[in-house]
């Protein structure tokens, strides 16, 4: 009898002190629940700091050895324009010609006025964008010689301006993200009233590199968003 009292009030005991702890133990776990989420945004503007520019040229025919004398005359006059304006050798290739034969296509007529048709691209690839920027102007020298540069496809063999020092500029880049995301979760815990605990979990978006806008395709923008979720406290 004695030992089945003892059991009930150690019932009792426990039972009074599961009470009192449970509504503590739910309040604890209803203030780990109440998260605010947060983006933080960085953006940088960079000068590009390598440029792919391909001059390219027609060159048409109807004796063989007289088209490939011109692909090689205007390859060597562009090649001493760009050396001449401060681009290394090195840093210049020449593409392999890409010749048609009009009178071995299967379709068309043969009284074309010329029977070969040649395309050729002398391609820069370097880091001295200044250097290149300041030759594009310039490029009337060349037409005075009879070369025209160009394309017919505004799409084909584009200038392409890139943007390479990316990993030098990430870490400022997310902290400056980071203590954006930071401020804005600190203005919404004071407008609720409450207080900003600690980070729940955080998330680096993908760094964007665009043209800033489509008249300097050689300035870039640098974007990234990170992503922030905060615990709130009372």
């Amino acid at each position: 009898m004695e030992n089945k009292n003892f059991y009930a009030i150690c019932l009792l005991v426990g039972l009074v002190f599961l009470g009192v702890m449970i509504p503590t133990s739910v309040s604890k776990f209803r203030a780990y629940d109440r998260t605010v989420t947060v983006k933080g945004l960085s953006e940088r503007e960079v000068n590009a700091d390598k440029v792919i520019w391909p001059l390219s040229f027609n060159v048409v025919g109807n004796d063989l050895n007289s088209v490939y004398s011109e692909i090689d005359r205007n390859t060597a006059a562009i090649k001493k324009f760009l050396t001449d304006g401060g681009i290394p050798e090195s840093e210049i290739s020449v593409s392999l010609p890409t010749l048609s034969d009009k009178y071995a296509q299967e379709y068309g007529s043969n009284d074309r006025t010329y029977r070969y048709f040649s395309k050729n691209v002398v391609t820069v690839c370097t880091g001295n964008v200044e250097t290149v920027l300041a030759l594009m102007p310039k490029q009337s020298e060349l037409l005075k010689k009879g070369i025209m540069v160009g394309s017919d496809n505004s799409w084909d063999n584009q200038v392409q301006f890139q943007f390479e020092g990316l990993n030098g500029i990430k870490p400022e880049m997310i902290e400056d993200a980071t203590r954006n995301a930071r401020e804005a979760a600190e203005k919404f815990a004071k407008d609720s009233d409450s207080r900003l605990g600690k980070i729940k979990t955080a998330s680096q978006g993908t760094f964007t590199i665009s043209d800033r806008d489509s008249n300097t395709p050689y300035i870039k923008k640098v974007r990234v968003v990170s992503s922030v979720t905060y615990y709130l406290k009372n």
